[in-house]
């Protein structure tokens, strides 16, 4: 394993997990990487192509293949797919539905397993996602798995969809987020759980910094004096 420390933050979506990750990695000073939006881009690229999202086999090629890179404006931690900026794109509820879809199969999550694995430079890394902790990172230095329930992740989602400039309707995002949930957690593959390690926090009565509380206070003292 690499001597390169990670920590992890996996959870549903909803839960301020990336909002957090970006957070701690630009105080630590680490790189970033937001797993999901690997699979929002791949789903991105898929529905360009028309390829059918049951096509593990032309999904997996997609996903070889999947010019993406992640830049940093001091803002916000941008996403590429080659030289497009699609970070807004891929927040749209046909990217997401597409992103449960696609992240299911065994081939597609295998040829994106090295290339996030690619992100772990030194000093370190701060990734989120559904299984940084359990298969991605094993080896993380700090597992944390980040909650809320389905009422709260909705009005969260659809309070950044606003903020956007994207139409959306409440009770669809909260049915759609409660179908991807089911997905994610039941998948053969990968599935949406906490890493035995992994140590869980609800974020649904907490604001940002209250959780950014909670997480730093469980990194080690050497980490946070680097």
């Amino acid at each position: 394993m690499s001597c390169i420390p990670v920590i992890t933050i996996d959870g549903p979506s909803g839960t301020g997990k990336g909002t957090i990750s970006q957070q701690l990695a630009r105080k630590l000073g680490w790189h970033y990487l937001d797993s999901g939006a690997i699979y929002r881009v791949l789903g991105l690229a898929a529905l360009r192509a028309e390829v059918d999202l049951q096509d593990e086999q032309a999904l997996s090629q997609i996903a070889l293949e999947l010019p993406l890179s992640f830049q940093d404006d001091q803002e916000s931690f941008r996403l590429f797919l080659k030289d497009e900026d699609v970070t807004l794109k891929i927040r749209s509820e046909e990217c997401s539905r597409a992103a449960s879809i696609v992240s299911a199969f065994g081939c597609v999550r295998a040829a994106l397993l090295e290339r996030q694995r690619i992100f772990r430079k030194a000093p370190g890394l701060v990734t989120d996602g559904r299984d940084m902790g359990t298969i991605v990172f094993p080896d993380a230095i700090v597992k944390i798995f980040l909650d809320a329930s389905a009422e709260v992740r909705a009005e969260r989602r659809f309070q950044q969809l606003k903020k956007m400039g994207i139409n959306a309707n409440i009770d669809a995002i909260l049915a759609e987020l409660r179908a991807r949930d089911e997905r994610d957690r039941s998948r053969a593959i990968s599935p949406l759980i906490p890493a035995p390690d992994a140590i869980l926090i609800d974020s649904s009565g907490l604001s940002i910094s209250q959780v950014m509380e909670k997480v730093i206070a469980l990194l080690p003292k050497e980490i946070m004096g680097k």
